[in-house]
């Protein structure tokens, strides 16, 4: 009775799906892609993409501008990012012409053991409190970036954060829907400072939709982190106040763990993919997945296989299965486990995987080898520099730790290991957690092509692979790649220790047609919906040729892609 209740609301929903009537291009395009000579800032806050483009035009770089509008994002959206959690980018310097990996990811306190957890009789670490929170990384990454890549003083850089954070700004849409979700969940858990943080200083409530929002202690973090550099917050009154904070909420990361901290440049990974190279990091993130899902994919003619068709959205499901199951089992911190990075991303191995795909919803295990929520965006400037970069707390807004008058909350990531033995992404003191926040690249030819990114947790490497095929497969622009409809599957092994136990689940967007989930349904899959799994894509894509940025950035966010 259920299945046949669920697709008769499918069914609904498809009924009431409308698209744009647009003179040109697809009709589920929101826009025109965004087009700009000089420079192109891409994020999920209009006034952050505003800040971006004015560091670029005050004669700033890529990078500069990126520090400055994340450092926005920490502010304006902090339900999705803030520098209590982790950085990732992928830069492509305009100058060597090569492609840089930063992995600014956060690692576990040294005093929390894995026993620690056992005699708590815990078979998964905490959602929230102080026993999943990790390092913070984001603002080493910024110095780590800024250090190799920028231009402008970190004053100048991010004065415009500080500026907002004191005289306030309006609250968009979707943010002040999380905030107030998020602001009394955190306080009904009995968490301290979350008033005083986010309520005190705008006159004791929650700002609604255009209201002015003010955030005065994270002003004088940000001002604390300009003058004072990176050891501002690992080695200074913030960390100290960090750590007694964790101490008495009866966590274990301490001043001395953030002290120890450093961010590590890392070579990015790619897989040629019908001629274009696509770039992911290496683990301890998931970038990979993406890659071996392309791997699996490109074996398919898909000219003869129309888009978000039953065919299209099987193959992918199948890729995606193998490939997790594979995350499951591989992905962890490098300097705790050999990933075989290699052999997983190899035309060989993907062929081998790709013969277990039937014409049926299937269930696989890991090949055998021998051995949220987030921000995306990014930014371009006149050089050619091109920088793809994802900063998250995880869950949304983060652990519920708010360290007293600091202006933040800080990440869960740490919830993310496993606590079962002998595992590769097993808990160990002073190791990275698995993580889902990637950034992506596209090089054609050795020339940079395009910088993206998709927020959305275990969907990203999902997201990532489907707006590959999007421009390469199927033939759409770079705002059409974004605003298509999307799909994801859920179920399946984790890194955190769960298991397959049956084939999952499919959970469409309402623009995929109902005759390709009654399609599905005859494979043997089962179909769902969801809300706000999906989103989050922003992406420049320069045009060699005609020397011209295009930028984009969908619907599903607050967002704005924007250039000169």
């Amino acid at each position: 009775m259920q299945n046949i209740f669920n697709c008769a609301l499918i069914l609904l929903l498809f009924q009431y799906t409308f698209a744009q009537d647009r003179i040109t291009g697809e009709s589920f395009a929101t826009r025109s892609v965004v087009l700009g000579q000089n420079g192109m800032v891409a994020t999920s806050h209009p006034l952050a993409t505003q800040i971006g483009l004015d560091i670029l035009k005050k004669g700033g770089n890529a990078i500069d501008a990126a520090i400055a509008a994340n450092a926005a994002l920490g502010l304006m959206e902090p339900t999705g990012c803030g520098i209590g959690g982790d950085l990732f980018a992928i830069v492509w310097d305009g100058k060597t012409k090569k492609l840089y990996g930063l992995n600014a990811s956060g690692r576990s306190p040294q005093k929390l053991t894995l026993e620690y957890f056992e005699k708590q009789n815990m078979k998964k670490i905490p959602s929230h409190g102080p026993l999943p929170v990790s390092v913070p990384g984001a603002v080493d990454g910024w110095f780590e970036l800024h250090k190799k890549f920028g231009s402008k003083s970190m004053s100048d850089v991010l004065a415009p954060a500080i500026d907002y954070a004191e005289k306030g700004f309006p609250l968009t849409e979707l943010i002040a829907w999380y905030l107030n979700r998020s602001i009394p969940f955190f306080e009904s858990k009995g968490f301290p400072n979350i008033k005083d943080t986010y309520m005190a200083q705008n006159g004791g409530k929650l700002p609604n939709e255009g209201e002015i929002y003010k955030n005065p202690y994270l002003a004088n973090t940000y001002r604390k982190i300009a003058e004072g550099g990176r050891d501002a917050f690992y080695k200074g009154d913030i960390a100290t106040t960090i750590g007694k904070f964790i101490e008495e909420q009866g966590g274990f990361l301490s001043a001395k763990d953030l002290a120890d901290h450093k961010s590590e440049w890392v070579e990015p990974v790619s897989v040629n993919y019908r001629g274009y190279d696509v770039w992911e990091l290496p683990p301890n993130g998931q970038g990979i997945a993406a890659l071996q899902m392309l791997q699996i994919l490109k074996g398919y003619d898909f000219s003869d296989i129309e888009f978000g068709s039953t065919e299209h959205l099987h193959l992918f499901t199948e890729a995606k299965k193998l490939a997790f199951e594979d995350r499951a089992k591989y992905y962890a911190d490098m300097d705790f486990f050999d990933v075989p990075v290699k052999k997983l991303l190899s035309e060989d191995y993907a062929a081998n995987r790709r013969k277990q795909i039937g014409t049926r919803a299937g269930t696989y295990t890991a090949g055998k080898i021998s051995a949220g929520e987030t921000i995306y965006m990014t930014v371009a400037d006149n050089e050619g520099t091109m920088i793809s970069l994802i900063q998250s707390n995880y869950r949304g807004m983060g652990s519920g730790m708010a360290p007293p008058k600091l202006g933040f909350m800080l990440q869960d990531r740490g919830e993310l290991f496993s606590l079962k033995r002998n595992q590769a992404n097993t808990y160990e003191p002073g190791k990275r957690p698995f993580h889902t926040i990637i950034p992506a690249f596209i090089t054609k030819e050795g020339k940079p092509y395009v910088s993206f990114g998709v927020m959305g947790g275990d969907f990203q490497p999902m997201g990532h692979t489907q707006i590959v095929m999007n421009l390469i497969d199927f033939g759409m622009n770079l705002q059409e790649a974004g605003d298509a409809p999307r799909w994801d599957h859920t179920g399946g092994a984790s890194p955190m220790g769960k298991t397959t136990e049956n084939t999952g689940m499919i959970r469409t967007e309402s623009g995929i047609p109902y005759s390709t989930l009654r399609g599905l349904m005859d494979k043997g899959h089962k179909i769902g919906t969801a809300r706000g799994i999906y989103g989050g894509y922003q992406a420049i894509l320069w045009d060699h040729k005609n020397k011209v940025y295009h930028g984009a950035s969908e619907s599903r966010k607050d967002g704005q892609a924007a250039g000169y």
